[in-house]
């Protein structure tokens, strides 16, 4: 376990593996994270600035209550990982992958989002508003009462995710892949009266 106070900066951990290892308010600052690779890691109100997470695998780790800030998550994956309550600021996501995992109450205002993939994540009351999230793909996943005030969801795909408290009138949504249920609820939420099909 590495505790509060210590800075790790400069370092090259290319390729290592972290299991099971805990890190509590570590400031991570221009570390080198790519093809890392981490199972049941805990970080707990770390700081990663200027981190390379390029090709990294992660898998039943937590990142709670962490700040992500100008990090590069080219091509990373996160497997059933808890991230709930960590913000990212100025990062890049390029095919970011998200399988399952609990990103609830996360921040991600304004983050460029496009053509990632979150798959059965719980994203409950995340902060997405502003983001950029074209061809992008939420998939069963739990967005209720997530803010998505200004976010751009042109092209993506959001079917089979939960969107109770969702207001449609302030998403971009051209194009946006959704299922049947949830064309009911979005009416709705705009306001509209849905009756049964005659037969």
């Amino acid at each position: 376990m590495t505790d509060g106070g210590e800075t790790i900066k400069g370092e090259d951990w290319y390729g290592r593996e972290l299991d099971s290892v805990e890190y509590t308010g570590v400031v991570f600052d221009d570390v080198d994270f790519t093809e890392l690779r981490s199972r049941g890691a805990t970080f707990t109100e770390c700081v990663f600035r200027k981190v390379r997470f390029n090709v990294s695998e992660h898998d039943d780790s937590a990142f709670v209550n962490c700040r992500f800030e100008f990090c590069n998550f080219f091509d990373a994956s996160f497997r059933r990982c808890k991230v709930t309550g960590s913000s990212f600021h100025g990062c890049e996501f390029s095919l970011l992958k998200v399988t399952g995992g609990n990103w609830s109450f996360v921040g991600l205002r304004r983050a460029e989002l496009r053509g990632a993939s979150f798959e059965g994540v719980r994203l409950r009351e995340a902060d997405l508003s502003e983001a950029r999230c074209q061809e992008a793909r939420f998939e069963g996943c739990d967005l209720s009462a997530a803010t998505l005030t200004g976010a751009d969801l042109t092209a993506a795909s959001i079917a089979g995710s939960d969107l109770t408290g969702v207001d449609p009138s302030e998403v971009v949504v051209r194009g946006t892949v959704i299922d049947e249920r949830q064309a009911v609820v979005l009416a709705e939420a705009l306001g509209m009266v849905v009756v049964p099909t005659p037969r």
